[in-house]
């Protein structure tokens, strides 16, 4: 499978570096360059991107309102948010839009062309484990109007989804999470896929928010 990718930056020259970077990579065709977030969309949709590597600040439509837009949209190719920042409320807001994570822009070429086919495959960058640690460094406590709303959404599941949704919120792998709470791993799957679709998520890292935002994860929240 050929990963059609589309990079989104500001500075011409790091689209010139990511682009013969990533470029060189056997199964990643690069489709497209932008150089605003305004450009995204239809830069995406020309060159049918599969995955989008955004730079999440620029100077006119930055990375967080372009996700936004991308993502609200069916079908939409998935987002890899470029940051200079390893905890950054900008990030925490774009993985909440449905990006599949982020990569600082210093990270080694290996790690950025993983991350692209990782993304392309359904995975997102970070475990909900990584995203737990972003946001209690970034993020604090929710609102209580959102924690309102994300224990009202997790109360659409059914008790045993709730308890994998907590379970995958504190980063347990499949196997962990099946261990745990007695099932299978393809039942823990199972879950999670109904728990995305009945939702309406992107990912597990949403999963994760989620679960955090409802103050299922501090033990201040009741998940019965």
């Amino acid at each position: 499978m050929t990963i059609r990718l589309l990079i989104v930056d500001d500075d011409p020259l790091v689209r010139a570096g990511l682009a013969l970077m990533l470029g060189g990579a056997d199964d990643i065709e690069i489709v497209g360059e932008a150089a605003d977030g305004s450009e995204v969309a239809a830069s995406a949709a020309a060159g049918h991107a599969d995955v989008v590597l955004m730079d999440i600040r620029m100077p006119g439509v930055d990375g967080l309102t372009a996700t936004e837009r991308l993502r609200a949209v069916p079908g939409a190719p998935e987002v890899i948010v470029l940051t200079t920042f390893h905890a950054d409320e900008q990030v925490v807001r774009a993985l909440r839009a449905g990006a599949a994570g982020f990569v600082l822009k210093d990270t080694p070429p290996a790690d950025i062309v993983t991350a692209v086919r990782r993304v392309a495959a359904g995975d997102p960058v970070l475990s909900p484990a990584v995203t737990r640690q972003l946001m209690s460094r970034v993020a604090g406590a929710a609102p209580d109007d959102r924690a309102a709303r994300a224990r009202a959404r997790l109360a659409q599941l059914a008790e045993r989804e709730r308890e994998v949704a907590v379970a995958v919120g504190r980063g347990g792998s499949n196997a962990r999470i099946g261990a745990e709470l007695y099932m299978s791993v393809p039942t823990v799957k199972a879950h999670v896929s109904r728990i995305l679709a009945r939702l309406g998520l992107n990912n597990r890292v949403q999963i994760a928010l989620l679960v955090h935002d409802a103050g299922f994860l501090d033990g201040d929240g009741d998940v019965g």
